[in-house]
């Protein structure tokens, strides 16, 4: 059979099809993964732009068609852009205009173009599931996560209200399901007291509801966590989770990007007031090592899994 094809809503005639693959087919992500790789190279092509990283340059960030442009001027990012684009339609691949935002770091208006359409500039927007801000803090992506979860254990009002089930058994389907939903990607967190807050009462919100307290009773967390026997897990999670990776990581062997973001230092001057808080100060803190010391305890395997476990459950 022909096929058809609808746009907006308009159903098309039918065609033929003269070159492709079928849907669905196991070549489809192969062959564009391909071209894709055939376009940004062709793009990049002796181009000096990108952000300076512990003396590596880097430009871009790909994973298939989602792709981040990173460039320190807005003459350099315009280029960049310039450059895709042309090598895109060369191998009859369009930039989609409306799904395509730009952000600035500095705060600063960037008016960017394609085609001289300009591009929507954004303060947060969602990449593999994180979402990136323009503050290059964690709080809106844990704040989004959080209200993930909360949704979540909304939706499973049900299953807290059973009495059929055991108060042990609500906990497990608590962890299996809004945990998963809450921790994607806390890999990547920076956390600060804050959000440990959040994270901590978040917990103690999935308790009240196992338990079926509802938010006026007058019951203190000591009480809720006696009555269930429960001990606070959550957080130690994140930590087990950002260590293991970190010791995953450092292990690499060879020119790792990850190794660079992770220890590379950006050249320049910071603004004045306290220095930010990292994603290795967390690592520093948890385990109460210097940090030349804590990477080379990564290296042994057995040393550097009493550590995490020990930082997980002080």
């Amino acid at each position: 059979m022909l096929p058809r094809q609808r746009v907006a809503g308009v159903v098309s005639d039918w065609f033929k099809i003269g070159k492709g693959v079928r849907q669905g087919c196991v070549l489809s992500p192969i062959l564009f993964n391909i071209v894709s790789e055939m376009v940004m190279r062709k793009a990049l092509e002796n181009f000096k732009g990108g952000i300076l990283i512990g003396g590596r340059r880097i430009s871009n960030l790909r994973y298939a068609d989602d792709i981040v442009l990173l460039a320190s001027s807005i003459q350099e990012l315009q280029d960049v852009l310039d450059r895709i684009t042309t090598a895109g339609i060369e191998f009859n691949l369009h930039m989609n205009i409306a799904k395509t935002k730009v952000m600035s770091l500095s705060g600063e208006p960037l008016r960017i173009t394609i085609n001289g359409t300009p591009l929507e500039q954004v303060k947060q927007f969602p990449y593999l599931g994180s979402m990136i801000t323009a503050d290059t803090t964690s709080s809106g992506d844990i704040r989004q996560r959080i209200g993930m979860g909360n949704a979540v254990l909304t939706g499973l009002k049900s299953i807290w209200q059973s009495h059929t089930l055991s108060i042990a058994s609500k906990i497990r389907l608590c962890k299996t399901l809004a945990w998963s939903v809450t921790t994607y990607g806390c890999e990547s967190w920076t956390i600060r007291k804050e959000e440990t807050k959040k994270i901590q009462a978040f917990e103690m919100r999935m308790l009240r509801k196992v338990l079926r307290i509802p938010w006026t009773a007058h019951r203190t967390n000591e009480s809720i966590l006696q009555e269930t026997g429960y001990t606070r897990t959550l957080l130690g999670s994140i930590k087990k989770r950002k260590l293991t990776y970190l010791g995953h990581i450092m292990r690499k062997q060879g020119d790792n990007l990850e190794k660079t973001v992770i220890q590379g230092v950006v050249p320049g001057k910071r603004g004045r007031g306290r220095p930010r808080r990292t994603w290795m100060d967390n690592a520093t803190e948890w385990t109460g090592m210097e940090l030349e010391q804590m990477i080379k305890a990564t290296k042994d395997r057995n040393k550097w899994r009493r550590i995490v476990y020990n930082a997980a459950n002080p």
